[in-house]
């Protein structure tokens, strides 16, 4: 029972890193593709949607790294082994990203220092879900060679192919659509909530169109990714239920349902992570041979496991209700914050 509550908290921490830190992660994706005419007007109303907030969204990542390292010290040694080296561009992205927003927000002074904190933070925003869905996509290939004798096959091939490339991609493009999305209401300027709308139409375009692109590289790379996906009914059911809700979501842009919209769109993120995820479950790490790792078979001691299900449960009641007070007081937006807009 312990066992379950702790991978519960592993997906769920994933799920909510994905969504919250892959909004902010779109903040600079989208001040990437606005016209310099209104890029500085798209970077303040993204400054004042993420600014209060953007640290505490890596908590997510924190409390999925801790509790492989705690719960599956087998499965966290593996991967960051072979993996160390997207982890290690991911966690540079984070640091650059995060490094270069504070000084471009609080720099006490404004001087040409700004042309260069930008930069950083726009790609550093695409560098880091770039490696994050390399990292992502490299646990399925079963490219990972744990007996691997050179350095290329089990530091590199390990996770650079075709097939996680797209991924990385995908996420990156998920990234973007989010932050299109979560923008809209974020504005009171109904110029900027058309553009903004056009904006999250074109991101959802190319997330599609990416989506398609991972399932093209898995069959060029004889991955079977349409079996795992569409192989079982929960599967087949969460697909499609994203794909249902899609006409919904497009509505209400149109109508600019700012609740809606937000809703929908992570809705469509959690089914396509379960889509992806409950095949293999609960084979977390797919090896070069056949073998793999997993959560029921490579956890730690029960005694492990049973503190850390506390530990999360225990944490989730005391952190938790003080984390959506804190977003909920961010959110909500002084009387004279529309004119200071405009």
């Amino acid at each position: 029972m312990m066992l379950y509550i702790v991978i519960v908290y592993l997906w769920t921490a994933i799920l909510l890193y994905l969504l919250l830190g892959g909004a902010d992660f779109g903040a600079g994706i989208i001040e990437l593709f606005t016209s310099r005419k209104n890029r500085g007007r798209t970077r303040n109303t993204m400054y004042q949607a993420i600014g209060p907030v953007w640290e505490a969204n890596h908590m997510w990542l924190i409390i999925a790294i801790v509790i492989l390292f705690v719960g599956f010290p087998k499965i966290y040694t593996t991967m960051s082994l072979h993996l160390h080296i997207p982890l290690l561009a991911m966690l540079l992205g984070i640091i650059a990203r995060g490094t270069a927003f504070v000084y471009r927000n609080y720099d006490a002074v404004k001087d040409d220092m700004q042309q260069i904190y930008t930069p950083i933070f726009i790609y550093s925003s695409i560098i880091t879900p770039f490696f994050l869905g390399i990292i992502a996509g490299s646990t399925v290939t079963g490219h990972i060679d744990t007996h691997a004798t050179d350095f290329m096959t089990a530091y590199i091939w390990s996770w650079l192919s075709t097939f996680t490339v797209a991924v990385g991609l995908f996420t990156v493009s998920i990234c973007a659509y989010l932050a299109a999305i979560f923008i809209i209401g974020e504005t009171d300027s109904p110029i900027d909530r058309q553009a903004f709308t056009r904006k999250a139409r074109i991101m959802l375009l190319i997330a599609v169109a990416c989506g398609a692109a991972v399932f093209v590289a898995a069959h060029l790379e004889h991955i079977p990714l349409l079996s795992w996906i569409f192989g079982r009914t929960a599967g087949t059911t969460a697909i499609v239920a994203a794909s249902v809700s899609l006409p919904f979501l497009w509505w209400s842009l149109q109508r600019s349902q700012v609740l809606a919209m937000r809703l929908l769109a992570g809705f469509e993120i959690a089914m396509v992570l379960f889509a992806a995820t409950y095949q293999h479950f609960p084979r977390i790490v797919l090896l070069k041979g056949g073998s793999y790792l997993s959560l029921l078979e490579q956890q730690g001691e029960q005694k492990t496991i049973d503190a850390l299900a506390w530990a999360l449960l225990l944490g989730s009641i005391f952190i938790l209700p003080f984390l959506f007070y804190l977003l909920y007081s961010f959110a909500q937006k002084s009387p004279n914050q529309g004119q200071e807009k405009r």
